[in-house]
């Protein structure tokens, strides 16, 4: 990663066009780098180094077995209890005696009820352990917000690590199979939450600080995988999540109003988002993504819905998006304000997928308009997409509106390609969540409404000469509401699809 953000700064410097933004583009590149440090050495000045054992030496962690506590691992009993008093032992530890202490899951397959991780406590699931999530509602608390698997609130100095895998049995939540969307089991009879998205998490993080969580697969959930809310400094990395691919609201990471997040390595294949930070009750700053692959029927980078506050200092680096409905995604529906991000060394594939999924098939997509008569537009600045390489079947949307407008939009080396595969229809907009909803509208390689400065530098276009693409159209706007715009060795042209 440290060798492409070298030559992102060599192409910064070299590019006259920057020369103004210059020291905003350094001093962004320079805080996230040192937060991608400090994510990796933070442990060494928190609880989180005794961690780091030596294997020829006596472990610096205590550990506590949960078949101690009578755990049997059959994937048939409950094994709440003893995991809980596995925890609650470590805890005591780690109060007693101010170091981490893990708690071990040997192989076998461990059926629970919600369970709570405590401060300094770090859950070790061996590489053929597996925790199950129960599937009936008496497994989670009575408050909605409280329904994980595995849940910790307010706590410090925490981890998921070991190999293992943890299963939300997402299948079992499944009413209705269906190649376009499964219908999902919804618990709304109860009261503590409506519509059909009432399900329980997999994994939360709730108010806490120092969490790790490496090499463990997130398997199934029922409704969102990894939720990490209100929490500074994250670490999440080497992880696979897997969601079923027709399943909605399986999400796979969301950070929600949370700060110094750095996600890593990690391989994403799920039906709904699969990374996706929201501002839902606070600002979310400083957010590092590199070295991922993601396949999803959603957006596998998405800012939003959720955005009532400021989004700032990203970066996404050196990730792989396959066959998604939409790749880079800013879907900002409440106000808040999105600024200073990095977009970079990114391959993406996007293709169509039924309708009741969001997306056109966008391999980029930035968007800022009201939800609704009560909500207003945010708006969204000084981004930078480069060395983008995309093969798709739509292009490029980009949409502010009225009250909030794009701008300060950079795409410099890009190489696009699109062309068709489905056999979905297309000639449609997409604005949802709320906004104008679907619109009619011949597909073009940028479409562009309200943006104030858009830079577009060493950009290649191709689209199949295949009749059927019906495109003839590079760049889709309307004078009246794009101004400002710079086309630096932009190239388009027809070719022959193969």
């Amino acid at each position: 990663m440290t060798k492409n953000l070298h030559f992102l700064i060599s192409i910064l410097q070299s590019n006259h066009l920057f020369h103004s933004q210059i020291m905003f583009q350094l001093q962004l590149l320079l805080s996230i780098l040192t937060l991608s440090f400090a994510a990796q050495s933070y442990s060494s000045t928190s609880q989180f180094s005794i961690l780091q054992s030596n294997h020829h030496s006596k472990p610096n962690f205590f550990s506590i077995s949960v078949t101690e506590f009578g755990a049997v691992g059959n994937g048939v009993k409950y094994d709440t209890i003893p995991i809980q008093k596995a925890i609650d032992a470590c805890s005591t530890i780690v109060s007693k005696h101010h170091r981490p202490c893990h708690v071990i899951f040997p192989p076998g397959k461990y059926l629970t009820a919600t369970i709570f991780v405590k401060s300094g406590v770090v859950l070790d699931i061996h590489q053929k352990a597996t925790i199950l999530g129960g599937s009936k509602l008496e497994d989670y608390p009575k408050v909605q917000s409280r329904w994980y698997v595995i849940l910790a609130e307010d706590a410090v100095d925490i981890g998921i690590i070991g190999g293992g895998e943890i299963n939300g049995q997402g299948l079992k939540f499944v009413e209705r199979f269906d190649d376009k969307k499964n219908v999902m089991v919804s618990w709304n009879h109860t009261g503590a939450c409506l519509g059909d998205e009432c399900r329980p998490r997999l994994v939360g993080f709730i108010g806490c600080r120092n969490i790790k969580v490496s090499d463990v697969r997130l398997i199934e959930p029922a409704y969102w995988c990894l939720h990490v809310v209100r929490s500074d400094k994250t670490s999440i990395c080497d992880v696979i999540i897997y969601g079923n691919f027709n399943s909605p609201n399986n999400d796979g990471i969301d950070i929600e109003d949370s700060n110094n997040t750095v996600i890593t390595r990690c391989n994403i294949n799920t039906g709904d988002d699969a990374i996706c930070p929201k501002s839902s009750n606070g600002p979310v700053y400083n957010l590092t993504v590199t070295d991922c692959w993601i396949r999803t029927k959603s957006s596998a980078i998405k800012l939003g819905s959720a955005s009532f506050y400021t989004f700032k200092n990203f970066l996404f680096d050196n990730i792989t998006i396959v066959e998604s409905h939409r790749g880079l995604a800013l879907q900002i529906r409440d106000g808040g304000n999105v600024s200073d991000m990095i977009f970079s060394n990114i391959n993406i594939s996007t293709r169509y997928y039924h309708p009741s999924w969001w997306g056109r098939a966008e391999p980029i997509y930035v968007t800022t308009c009201p939800r609704d008569a009560s909500s207003k537009a945010g708006s969204i600045s000084n981004l930078l997409f480069v060395n983008i390489t995309a093969t798709s079947e739509n292009g490029i949307f980009l949409s502010g509106s009225g009250g909030g407008v794009l701008s300060n939009l950079k795409f410099v080396n890009m190489n696009l390609t699109y062309k068709r595969w489905t056999k979905f229809p297309d000639g449609l907009v997409d604005y949802r969540p709320g906004c104008q909803e679907l619109v009619k509208h011949q597909p073009a390689g940028f479409m562009m409404e309200h943006i104030d400065g858009l830079v577009v530098k060493d950009v290649v276009m191709k689209w199949s000469s295949d009749e059927s693409m019906r495109w003839n159209n590079p760049l889709d706007f309307r004078p009246s509401t794009v101004n400002n715009i710079s086309l630096l060795n932009f190239y388009s042209r027809a070719y022959e699809q193969q």
